[in-house]
Parts: structure tokens; sequence; C-alpha cells
């Protein structure tokens, strides 16, 4: 069986990576002041994030199922018997249930798997995907892989402003109020499924603090015995600025030294409930050569 593998860019992975490394990559919708850009298209992860600082009005969506679809019958119709969607989780977004439904027209050559993951977390799923099918295995296979190891994982994230969480309706106006008053920072923790509060704190040190010990502790507690190589500690935000940028990555890394470490841009649907500047951490188990 030839198995194709087919995302979106809540992955953390460009279109452009994705013709690169053989993998169908399907650009997010991005609204900015009413207009619509394809992410990594032609409009930029810097370009979303300075809308956002300039108080624009940037919202996302789920790809339109026509788009979905489309791809889908494009990637067949390129001699693959059949093919793996991972999108974003089930727990953050309705596009895997929309993607379930769209499945069944395709007479079972579609496997969609809820991963419970997005972004750098999700990324590393892709790969790990990617390799199983080079590898010989099919759809069903992968999936089941895929799902068994969903919550692998861990990822802790503080806001700038919780204004954009507001807008978002993740907090009400009155919290958002009483946390501006007295400075006080979120940080909020994605544990599988969905976003959650993790802790209140007040300022961007303290916030900071407070993700690394949590991603250690999680660390030690469920992957002690894990090698380091196979982990993999990532950092993300939506920092424009590149100093910022290599200053919380540096943290992070010499925070967890002897991991494998990569940074990545939070993807646009992160961004809109986020804002700028916005700061995460956290790890994800990389399953590839393990099967």
């Amino acid at each position: 069986m030839k198995t194709a593998i087919v995302t979106d860019t809540n992955s953390s992975m460009t279109v452009a990576e994705g013709e690169d490394r053989g993998i169908y990559v399907l650009p997010m919708p991005v609204i900015i002041e009413g207009k619509t850009y394809l992410e990594g298209e032609n409009v930029t992860y810097t370009e979303v994030f300075q809308a956002m600082a300039g108080q624009k009005q940037v919202s996302t969506s789920q790809p339109s199922p026509g788009e979905v679809y489309d791809l889908w019958t494009h990637v067949l119709n390129k001699g693959y018997d059949e093919l793996v969607y991972i999108p974003m989780s089930s727990g953050l977004s309705s596009s895997y249930h929309t993607a379930e439904c769209l499945a069944e027209d395709f007479n079972g050559k579609v496997k969609v798997v809820d991963n419970h993951r997005i972004s750098l977390t999700l990324y590393e799923s892709i790969l790990d995907a990617k390799e199983m099918a080079d590898d010989g295995c099919d759809a069903e296979t992968i999936k089941k892989r895929m799902e068994e190891h969903a919550f692998d994982t861990t990822i802790y994230i503080t806001v700038d402003s919780i204004e954009h969480l507001k807008r978002s309706g993740r907090i009400t106006a009155a919290g958002a109020a009483l946390a501006a008053f007295f400075k006080i920072r979120p940080v909020l923790t994605i544990q599988g499924e969905r976003l959650d509060a993790h802790a209140k704190v007040r300022g961007i040190l303290a916030a900071e603090r407070r993700m690394l010990e949590a991603t250690r502790h999680d660390l030690n507690a469920r992957f002690a015995s894990r090698p380091k190589k196979k982990t993999l500690v990532g950092a993300a935000g939506t920092l424009v600025n590149e100093a910022d940028i290599e200053r919380w990555s540096e943290k992070v890394k010499a925070a967890f030294p002897g991991y494998p470490f990569l940074y990545h841009p939070l993807s646009c649907s992160i961004a809109c409930h986020t804002g700028p500047n916005a700061i995460g951490t956290g790890f994800v188990c990389m399953d590839r050569n393990n099967w």
C-alpha cells in the first residue's frame, strides 16, 4: 500500500516544508480586518503577529469542507492507495469531526487521526507518521499508533495580554480587568485535548519560571526512564523580535541540557487566542524507529 500523510498548518509545518518532505499540508485561513488570507501562503506569521499588535481584528477558522475534500482527491489521484489526515486536536477545533464526516465518501481510503495535539507537538506526530508510511505501514496502523501515543506530550503557555483571551471567550471581561489591574499573567496548559488554566503569577519572569518548572515536573513524573534523545523539548511563541525569540529559546535549552530542541512560531489558530508576544514550552516524545 502507498500511503500519503496529510495535515494542515496548525501543525507548524508550512506548505513549502511539506513539499520538501513529501507531506501534503493544507494552509489554514487567517482573517485580518475582514480579508481572508492563507497561512504561510500570502501572509506570514510575523505579519499576523504584527496585525494583532496593531489592534487589528484577526481571527481564523477551520478549512472549508470543499478545500479538504479537494486536497484529498488530489492526493489520491497522484497514485496513493490511501491517506492519513492528521488535523489539530478535536478538543480545540471541530476540524476533526468535519473530516470524519467527509471521510465517509472515500470508501475507507481516508483515515482521520485524532492525535490530540497542535503546533510543535503535532509537527512531531506528522514526522512520525511520515516515517511509518515510508516504512510500509498502512493507514489503519498509522492511525492506531498516533492515537495510542497521543498524550505523550505536554504544553505550557503564557500570554502578554489577556485581551485576546477575553475576545475569544477564554476569560470573562471582569476577570480580564482584574488580571490587568494586578498585572497577573495566566499560565495555561494543554495536556492532550484542550486549553486549561494551570496557574496565575505576577510578571513574565515568574511565568517563565513556572512553565519551566511544570515542564520539568512532567518529564520527571511521566518519562524519567525515557532516553533524552527520544524526547524533544520545544519552545514556541508569537514573538516578532528575533532577539526575544533567541532569548526564550536559549533559556529553554539551558533548562533542559542534553535534550533535542526546536523552536517554532505558534500556529495562527492559537495566536488568534493568545495575541502577540505569547511564549510557551513543553515536550513531545519522538516515536520514530520505535515500531
